[in-house]
């Protein structure tokens, strides 16, 4: 049984990838030490890897899904609005269903927060 997908991002400085996810996005340091830090929210988490050579090569696109995403907008919104992604800045119906906003860090990196519509009774 597979239970979660965590994925490893890489940042040229470590303090680039905690900015992202501690000080924009709210996350806890679970572990921390020269290269790799272990960081989590609610029921997500991520690898916070320093390297420059992986970095170079990998800014990925990664997507959370929430059950209130209007909440997490106003807190995102609020405390860091210059991590807003100029195409996706505010909460967002997509054509897909789902309603939508992204973040864009300095290095390049993108999270899609993703609320998909309650299913029909």
């Amino acid at each position: 049984m597979m239970i979660r997908l965590i994925p490893k991002v890489f940042f040229n400085l470590m303090s680039e990838g905690l900015d992202l996810f501690v000080n924009c996005l709210g996350f806890k340091v679970l572990y921390q030490d020269s290269s790799l830090a272990v960081v989590a929210r609610d029921g997500a988490t991520a690898y916070v890897v320093e390297s420059a050579e992986f970095a170079a090569k990998d800014r990925p696109e990664i997507a959370i899904e929430t059950d209130n995403i209007n909440e997490l907008y106003e807190e995102i919104s609020s405390k860091r609005s210059d991590m807003l992604h100029p195409n996706s800045r505010t909460v967002t119906k997509k054509p897909w269903g789902a309603e939508e906003f992204a973040l864009l860090d300095s290095t390049g990196v993108c999270i899609v927060f993703r609320q998909w519509p309650a299913p029909r009774a």
